[in-house]
């Protein structure tokens, strides 16, 4: 990604920016380029505004972000008119910024919008690559684009009822003390509707051998996951089951999950699966975790263990939880299921592919469904 010339471009104006004082991290250059992804790169207004919206965080660095932009990508010296606010119509904007339409020639304007174009493309490509086929830095740039994903957890009904404008119970309270007030005549009518409450949800990470090319992403997405809403619960498994709920609270992922492998002392080995959720029925679903909640296993299935004990452990999760999800990253490829696969899939109500950061985007918008 780092040799591509328009990121290049993206990149130095990030250190022009820092070196003008402002405080602009890797973190946020790299959230720079994941907006521009389905802007126009050609458009100077849309580099203007995804700049000042990633890159800005203080209204006193405004006047230093227009004249740091107007001098590296415009090559325009000096101060402009800091005192207008730039939040007018785009029109308005367009004029505010001044900005000169380059001449080029009609081979040079093709190889500047082909150019620019490929942050974009760049952005989507790897988001579609494989955790496995990703080098390190590709690895360390999902992380970063990982942190923008956002979750909606599941909800519920409650038969708990609140106050709404319309529904089907009739709030008989309000409408008495109303009717009370106006002497027996009630002016409105008022409804009542059911509650909606989260649903509990309980991440199962398989961090054995045969998942190290996606243990760690994995393990970052659930850290976004449990980010997202207090009624998250995280276990990892290789030979044995580890809950690392408390680890993933730290707000800093690196330090999360620096501490869950701290925790987990099967990392990378063996792979017993029944055994793992065996016991996460036997003693955590006897505390409730999981009941009525939507319990995920991320796995590839490749089990060393009984598969009678996984059988039985998989029956009793489904009657357990709400729905069951399996996060395979060998889903969808027309592969020959695992043994494991093969004996925990009538269990199970969702298959999902878990190979790149697009699927795990996928199961994002997918598990606000699931309520």
């Amino acid at each position: 990604m780092a040799e591509e010339p328009f990121l290049e471009t993206l990149v130095g104006f990030g250190r022009e920016l820092r070196s003008a004082g402002l405080p602009v991290g890797t973190g946020d250059v790299l959230t720079y380029c994941a907006a521009m992804e389905p802007l126009d790169p050609t458009d100077l207004l849309d580099l203007y505004w995804a700049g000042r919206t990633t890159l800005v965080s203080r209204r006193d660095h405004i006047p230093t972000y227009h004249r740091v932009f107007r001098e590296w990508f415009l090559g325009v010296p000096g101060e402009p008119d800091e005192a207008r606010p730039f939040n007018r119509s785009a029109a308005e904007a367009w004029a505010n910024l001044q900005l000169p339409e380059p001449e080029q020639t009609g081979e040079e304007r093709e190889e500047t919008e082909s150019r620019m174009g490929l942050v974009g493309s760049d952005v989507a490509t790897l988001r579609s690559k494989a955790f496995a086929d990703c080098t390190p830095d590709e690895l360390a740039a999902l992380r970063r684009i990982m942190r923008t994903v956002r979750l909606t957890p599941p909800r519920r009904r409650s038969r708990r009822t609140t106050p709404a404008g319309s529904g089907r119970q009739p709030d008989m309270r309000r409408i008495v003390r109303e009717a009370m007030r106006t002497h027996g005549d009630p002016a409105t009518l008022h409804w009542r509707q059911r509650r909606l409450r989260q649903r509990p949800v309980v991440l199962v990470l398989d961090v054995s051998g045969s998942m190290a090319d996606y243990s760690r992403a994995l393990l970052q997405f659930a850290h976004v996951t449990s980010r997202a809403s207090r009624r998250v619960e995280v276990f990892c498994f290789g030979t044995r089951l580890t809950r690392i709920t408390r680890e993933l609270e730290h707000r800093r992922p690196d330090e999360a999950l620096a501490h869950a492998a701290e925790t987990v002392v099967d990392w990378e080995g063996g792979t017993r699966i029944g055994d793992s959720l065996d016991t996460f029925v036997r003693d955590w679903g006897r505390r409730g975790i999981g009941r009525g909640g939507v319990v995920v296993i991320c796995s590839d299935g490749l089990d060393r263990g009984d598969p009678a004990l996984l059988e039985s452990a998989m029956e009793r999760l489904s009657r357990l939880s709400h729905r069951v999800v399996w996060l395979d990253p060998h889903a969808g490829l027309g592969a020959q299921p695992s043994l494991g696969m093969s004996v925990a899939t009538p269990y199970v109500d969702e298959v999902l592919p878990a190979r790149d950061l697009a699927d795990l985007e996928g199961f994002a918008r997918t598990l606000a469904t699931l309520g």
